[in-house]
């Protein structure tokens, strides 16, 4: 098995890409290793200067402390996934890790805002190696949570601003600001 990486415009963050499945129930980031039981995810939250990881559909962002190069974790991490997948598991979750808050009685702005996120936002943060989650829209203002790489990244204000805000802006006439929590 050949793992890929990728850098994202987060310098403290890195993509790793298995070509296999790594979560077949949603995205999930997790900063703190005594939170999962998977064996893999708790290992490389064990190497040193690691400061989360982020699992998406086909791929694991990992970010770590800024004073800590990427040579003295990238190859232990690749080694890490190798031995995950090579002793026969298919993916890394298959269900909730984490205890899924529910989003019920919506109202229809709030639909259609995670639609707008669903559909045009979150596949681009995605190829960044992130992810974009809706928390609540109150009075023209819509908070997200950004994970993964766009966590800390030094251009997700900007992507926040000049990206998300506009789109939603521009297909949510209510909405007149997007900010992150």
């Amino acid at each position: 098995m050949f793992v890929q990486t990728q850098t994202t415009p987060n310098p403290n963050s890195l993509k790793f890409l298995p070509g296999k499945t790594v979560s077949n129930s949603g995205s999930y980031e997790i900063k703190k290793k005594n939170s999962v039981k998977n064996d893999l995810v708790r290992n490389i939250l064990s190497i040193n200067g690691v400061t989360s990881v982020f699992l998406g559909s086909d791929f694991i962002s990992v970010n770590k402390q800024k004073d800590i190069s990427w040579e003295d974790i990238k190859h232990i991490v690749v080694s890490l996934i190798n031995e995950y997948y090579e002793s026969g598991n298919k993916f890394v979750i298959d269900k909730s890790l984490l205890e899924n808050k529910k989003k019920e009685n919506l109202i229809d702005i709030e639909k259609q805002i995670i639609q707008i996120l669903d559909t045009k936002i979150r596949p681009a943060v995605a190829r960044d190696g992130g992810d974009i989650k809706f928390e609540e829209y109150k009075e023209g203002i819509v908070k997200v949570r950004l994970q993964g790489s766009c966590s800390g990244c030094p251009s997700s204000t900007m992507t926040l601003k000049q990206g998300v805000q506009n789109l939603l802006c521009h297909y949510v006439k209510d909405v007149k600001e997007v900010i992150a929590i």
